[in-house]
């Protein structure tokens, strides 16, 4: 089965290599990747565009038109029937899309398959790790959420894309809006798995201003989906609850505690030694034409 691997990227140039090697080092290796640039006014395209292999497209016409545009612009370039997702300034384990993969063939009524992750620093530096299985991933589900799905770690098929595109008008937390509203409409056949095959760099994710505007969006997303009206006032009043403690714990800067709050507290012997097995695999692939980075 052929994959269609997109990574959209603005001024990613401090990661972009290690992105990239990640896909070469699949050893799942039909697939294509789409290097989509959103504008980016540093060297990021100069890096994509060094790249000397056939199965990689760089896309860019100079625009900043923001994540949402651009993946539904993937769903629009992509040959192939599945589409995996990844952000320029994550990795992801070599394994990653076999196992995504072996698993639509066992599950062929799937429309979304994510993973659990490595959670980093942006000197790769291990924070925790976090991941669950989740099977029956329902509307209740997501708006409590207990479904583990991580959108950068998620494959999906392409004619679900199609009929689900995401909404250009959010500039965050677009993909919540996405399953909310495709659950809303019966359409989200979904799966999580709890084993660790994507590496986010999360240390500038997580930041008061990004949580509070997520926070924002989760509630007009309540007002949109949620019927119950006392549901729809009781998680509205909950996400002002979290505004208050996000506020709270900027204002003594621990920030980051919330960062490591998501992730398992504990990193095991083992956890360790498949990540840096993980990097090192990356950090040793070889991609003709590929820029170093600085």
């Amino acid at each position: 089965m052929f994959v269609t691997i997109a990574i959209p990227f603005y001024n990613a140039e401090k990661y972009l290599t290690d992105s990239i090697k990640s896909v070469f080092a699949q050893t799942h290796q039909d697939w294509e990747l789409i290097l989509i640039d959103d504008g980016s006014t540093d060297g990021s395209l100069k890096i994509a565009q060094s790249v000397n292999d056939s199965r990689v497209r760089v896309i860019s016409d100079g625009k900043n038109k923001k994540l949402a545009a651009r993946l539904n612009e993937v769903t629009e370039l992509a040959q192939y029937d599945y589409i995996a997702r990844m952000d320029a300034d994550d990795l992801m384990s070599p394994d990653r899309i076999k196992i995504q993969i072996d698993i639509f063939k066992e599950n062929p009524n799937l429309d979304v398959v994510s993973t659990g992750v490595f959670s980093v620093k942006n000197d790769l530096s291990l924070v925790g790790v976090r991941g669950a299985d989740f099977t029956n991933i329902d509307f209740d589900g997501l708006l409590r959420k207990k479904t583990g799905i991580v959108h950068a770690a998620v494959v999906a098929k392409k004619d679900w894309y199609k009929r689900n595109k995401y909404d250009e008008s959010l500039s965050i937390a677009q993909d919540i809006d996405l399953w909310l509203r495709a659950t809303k409409n019966n359409d989200l056949i979904a799966l999580t798995i709890k084993n660790p095959l994507y590496v986010y760099r999360e240390e500038d994710n997580v930041t008061a201003n990004k949580m509070m505007r997520a926070l924002r969006n989760e509630r007009n997303m309540y007002s949109k989906y949620v019927d119950n009206q006392f549901l729809r006032y009781k998680l509205s009043f909950v996400s002002y609850i979290k505004s208050v403690l996000v506020n709270i714990f900027d204002k003594v800067d621990l920030i980051k505690f919330l960062q490591k709050s998501r992730n398992r507290n504990e990193i095991n012997n083992t956890d360790f030694q498949e990540y840096n097995n993980i990097i090192a695999k990356i950090k040793n692939t070889n991609v003709t034409g590929l820029l170093e980075n600085d």
